[in-house]
């Protein structure tokens, strides 16, 4: 048997200077062109077909295995945020405003790893072996269901995706049967009141009053309209309105999150909302719009193939867990509603390391050390998977 985690550990420093490299030109969702070239250029002298132009901005490479068997593919992604990097470390982001702060820019630094690990192993490839890089996961309507629809699942018998995780420790492997992450929602309401004098308010219409009540009336929603025992949550991100001390404005705005994992609980929740505006137009002689878009599915991950994980991890010696149930969103969700598959967590927090901060901080880091478990984890799982001999 190959030990590969001895084999991604020789992979590190290329790794390392990959994710460096990335890390200091970060590009925002579906404008990832200079990353885009990047990783065509370099698998170009790999043993892959290739297709570089999938979807808007994603990538294809596939090699072929010397016998026949199940074609397993591997997902990363490549785009940015648009957070300023304030991280005093040499690769710190060259760009303003843009900035790798989930790790995206690890995740295809490792699936490159494992395509150069795979070209020089093509010999006991079985099956075949798909690798997807995907642009724009960051911002709806995401990547993955364009390169679905542009035939990247073709020929595929299981898909699994890896994300490096700052909130569990270096060395672990986490995941876990049935949903893992949430349906991430988005909502814009506008109230149109009407305004006038700060000082005469009973000449007015206050939106900002309006506005207000009913952000603390949907925190009664999740708290008191729902089965305890069922997760959502409601959070407002953005709220804006007026522009002077004494002026009551004409419209308040707000926008913000709803977090599901079953297709009820969002539909009651979204209900709800709506019902609380008619009620707050009715009382207050105010007309209200509300946009409400629904985000990617909830992660689902399948039985057999997060065994394939838990098998790969324990014949690595890694410490495995069963991963929390997150409120994140992932537009992996999309590849697993059309293959069996699994979404695992690579842990990459340290202290020490100045490692630990949560995912979307503008001090995000992750510890370099943890991409060689996704690269070993990803090898075994094809061993797992009679893929590779």
């Amino acid at each position: 048997m190959t030990d590969w985690f001895q084999k991604a550990y020789e992979k590190e420093p290329f790794m390392i200077q990959t994710r460096r490299y990335l890390h200091q030109y970060p590009e925002l969702s579906f404008q990832e062109h200079h990353t885009h070239q990047f990783i065509v250029q370099h698998l170009e002298k790999l043993n892959f077909e290739m297709n570089d132009q999938v979807g808007e901005n994603g990538i294809i490479a596939r090699i072929k295995g010397q016998e026949d068997g199940p074609t397993i593919a591997f997902r990363a992604d490549f785009d940015a945020l648009p957070i300023e990097d304030l991280k005093a470390v040499p690769y710190k982001s060259k760009i303003p405003g843009v900035m790798h702060a989930c790790g995206h820019d690890g995740h295809t630094a490792i699936l490159l790893a494992v395509a150069e690990l795979l070209h020089e192993h093509q010999a006991q490839l079985k099956g075949d072996v798909v690798l997807i890089f995907q642009y724009g996961e960051e911002l709806m309507p995401g990547g993955a269901q364009q390169m679905i629809a542009d035939n990247a699942l073709v020929g595929v018998d299981r898909i699994y995706g890896n994300h490096l995780w700052s909130g569990y420790p270096t060395g672990t492997i986490h995941t876990r049967s049935g949903p893992m992450m949430a349906q991430p929602d988005e909502f814009n309401i506008t109230i149109h009141g009407k305004g006038g004098h700060g000082a005469k308010p009973h000449e007015t219409i206050d939106p900002i009053v309006i506005l207000a009540e009913f952000i603390l009336s949907t925190q009664k929603i999740v708290s008191r309209t729902l089965d305890p025992v069922k997760q959502a949550v409601i959070s407002f991100g953005k709220i804006e309105a007026g522009e002077a001390d004494n002026v009551i404005p004409d419209f308040a705005f707000c926008r913000g999150t709803v977090r599901t994992f079953e297709p009820e609980v969002q539909e009651h929740v979204h209900y709800k909302m709506d019902k609380l505006l008619q009620g707050l137009a009715l009382a207050n002689d105010i007309t209200y719009e509300f946009d409400y878009v629904k985000g990617y599915l909830p992660v689902y991950n399948h039985e057999k193939p997060v065994e394939h994980i838990q098998n790969a991890a324990n014949a690595l010696n890694f410490r495995f867990n069963k991963a929390d149930l997150m409120m994140v969103g992932e537009d992996f969700s999309f590849y697993l509603k059309a293959r069996p598959g699994a979404f695992f967590l690579t842990g990459c927090g340290n202290h020490e390391k100045n490692s630990d901060w949560p995912h979307h901080s503008p001090y995000f880091d992750i510890d370099e050390s943890a991409m060689k478990y996704a690269v070993s984890t990803f090898m075994k799982i094809l061993e797992s998977e009679n893929v590779l001999v």
